[in-house]
């Protein structure tokens, strides 16, 4: 019976137990306005003639006479008799001339005495129901306190370790537990104790739930799965009380694991400066902490947390005893990529030119989930073009959305707007180009992507994890070439290298206050204040001193100068190179990184267009020149040149 029938079917018997209620209400009224006089009172009344009409109800012990008055008048009584007082009773109101009646009580009568007792047994059942709505309803009123973990069934789909890619040291550390609680005297037998708690730590979208899930396909044994947020709520206590009763369900089926998600929601620091110490969040870390490892012991129960902020977890929850093992689920290389790939792509159809690899090494810094994402939007591009295999250039396009944005081919620029954007991305492309060490230029274009009028992306050979002083005064000059394009070439500046000059500025600060890569030395300059519960950095605490700050701010503007000054230098250099690039643009408005190396070496590009002419000019929105895009911070590898116009 789903909601809407339960509901009306509660309304119809509450409108009915009013209807019988009112009706035994109106009996009772009624009884208590009727007369019982004594069998002599009545008598005595008869005698005098104020009897109107008499009702006999015969029984097999006595009778029952009820009638009315004919003083007062409309005024009822109601008596017993002795069934051997009948036949003079009888014979008296027959004198009198009073009216008389006979009935005889039958045992289907007792029908009416089930009726009149139906209020009370239907108000008895509509207790009792309420009582189960509230304990076992939707709503759970009367249950708040216990937990929600939710059981994984044998009969649901379990994710198994075969599909899990990538993290290869975060399944050999969680496959020692499961051996062990598959054969637990293979550890115990010399001295090894089962870990008490794994803790899943890595950026957004790694696998961490995936592995948890992977675990408890592969145990075997008991899988209670709970978030973070489902502990505390507006009740007071009922977050410490659902982690009691969360363990207390994991040693009934011991042994077991436990698993909560986004641990970071009821884990965080203590003292904050937010709340009190009565802070509902607190006490419901301070049962999670004692039943960890408090003065009972959870033999048999797992815990298994996963967050991606691991900074602002209290050190009472991280510490050996609680959670013994700190599983790091990093981003996959180059190897894991294509293994990923391998596991999303196994039921998608392959044309015959789609190389994983060559797709592994082109999506640098790419989790499992934007993996799964780049197959899938594959997947519905090859659709839409009524394919029945989805073919490398599905996953080319693909990426560019992933990575740059949707096409805006429906914003139409002006030819001026389309010069500057022309010329700004040539100037990144070609000092990407020339730059050693510099990323490769994978693709430059002047379609609007996103928030960006245009675009150059580049991609690392490798997985980069450091980087060298000498990398970074190349992306400097990287960065500042499109502004350098736009001084040399059109003779003005625009607001298109707003974001390339925030984030010149921003590593710059960097390479002299956090790296010691300047003439200051390899000191640190300013210490981050973060908000534990915002959990962001909100103000940066100054500790030197005023002709300190005017040295960093000097260092600073002296790198970015010497950036800007190295790509006008190269671009002043190979003026005509980049002039072709910029006119190749504006026809083909796409240019791959074949097409600027021929470019580069004075060769001619293919006839053909790449890319399809935009729309008509009537299907654009007018472009407003007073109005600049917000700022938009784009992933590593990115140039951005913007020109003044509403995104």
């Amino acid at each position: 019976m789903n909601s809407t029938a339960k509901t009306i079917l509660f309304w119809i018997s509450i409108v009915f137990l009013g209807v019988m209620l009112w009706k035994l209400v109106s009996a009772n009224g009624q009884a208590a306005r009727e007369d019982t006089p004594s069998y002599s009172e009545f008598m005595a009344k008869v005698d005098e003639g104020d009897v109107k009409e008499v009702t006999m109800y015969l029984s097999p012990n006595s009778y029952e006479m009820q009638g009315e008055y004919v003083r007062p008048a409309n005024h009822k009584f109601r008596v017993t008799v002795p069934k051997e007082n009948a036949p003079e009773i009888t014979k008296t109101l027959r004198d009198k001339a009073v009216q008389l009646s006979v009935k005889e009580v039958r045992s289907g009568d007792w029908v009416l005495i089930l009726l009149n007792a139906l209020p009370l047994l239907l108000l008895a059942g509509f207790v009792f129901f309420l009582m189960r709505q509230m304990q076992a309803g939707g709503n759970k009123a009367l249950s708040f306190g216990k937990s929600r973990a939710r059981l994984l069934s044998a009969q649901q789909k379990k994710a198994t370790f075969k599909d899990v890619a990538g993290s290869d040291e975060a399944k050999e550390e969680l496959q020692e537990i499961i051996e062990f609680l598959k054969d637990p005297q293979k550890f115990q037998k010399l001295g090894g104790r089962i870990p008490k708690g794994v803790l899943l730590v890595g950026p957004p979208g790694t696998g961490k739930t995936l592995l948890a899930r992977a675990i408890a396909g592969e145990a075997n044994v008991p899988f209670f799965s709970i978030s973070g947020s489902d502990f505390v709520e507006m009740f007071v206590g009922v977050g410490a009380s659902r982690v009691r009763d969360l363990f207390e369900q994991g040693k009934k089926n011991a042994p077991c694991i436990i698993f909560i998600d986004e641990i970071d929601a009821v884990g965080r620091h203590r003292g904050a400066g937010l709340g009190g110490g009565h802070d509902e969040r607190e006490q419901t870390l301070n049962a999670l902490l004692v039943e960890m490892d408090g003065f009972e012991s959870n033999e048999g129960v797992i815990l298994i947390a996963a967050t991606n902020r691991p900074d602002v977890l209290d050190p009472a929850l991280l510490r050996p005893g609680r959670f013994d093992r700190r599983v790091v689920v990093a981003r996959p290389d180059v190897k894991g990529r294509e293994e990923i790939l391998r596991v999303h792509t196994r039921k998608v159809p392959l044309s015959d030119d789609v190389d994983l690899s060559i797709i592994a090494r082109g999506t640098p810094g790419f989790s499992g989930a934007d993996l799964a994402n780049l197959v899938n939007e594959a997947a519905l591009w090859a659709a839409r073009q009524n394919r029945k295999f989805v073919a490398m250039d599905d996953f080319e396009m693909s990426k560019d959305k992933v990575l740059m944005g949707v096409e805006r081919k429906s914003m139409i620029l002006s030819d001026e707007e389309k010069r500057n954007t022309a010329y700004h991305e040539a100037g990144h492309a070609l000092v990407a180009a020339m730059t050693p060490g510099a990323d490769p230029v994978h693709k430059v274009t002047i379609i609007p992507r996103g928030m960006a009028l245009g675009l150059t992306m580049q991609l690392p050979e490798a997985d980069k994890h450091t980087y060298t002083k000498e990398f970074l005064e190349g992306m400097l000059a990287v960065l500042m070439g499109g502004r350098s394009a736009e001084e040399i070439f059109l003779g003005h500046i625009t607001t298109g290298a707003g974001n390339d000059i925030e984030r010149a500025t921003d590593i710059a600060r960097n390479m002299v206050c956090e790296w010691g890569m300047s003439d200051l030395g390899p000191l640190a300059f300013g210490k981050k204040e973060e908000a534990i519960f915002l959990g962001r950095e909100i103000a940066q605490h100054r500790d030197f001193s005023e002709d300190t700050a005017l040295q960093i701010d000097r260092e600073v503007k002296r790198i970015v100068n010497r950036g800007y000054e190295a790509a006008k230098n190269l671009l002043s250099t190979h003026k005509e190179t980049l002039d072709n690039i910029a006119q190749a643009l504006l026809i083909r408005e796409v240019l791959d990184a074949n097409e600027v190396r021929l470019l580069m070496e004075g060769k001619p590009l293919p006839e053909k267009p790449r890319t399809p002419p935009t729309v008509p000019p009537q299907a654009a929105p007018a472009a407003d020149p007073k109005v600049v895009r917000p700022e938009m911070r784009p992933a590593p590898g990115f140039t951005r040149g913007d020109s003044p116009a509403k995104a």
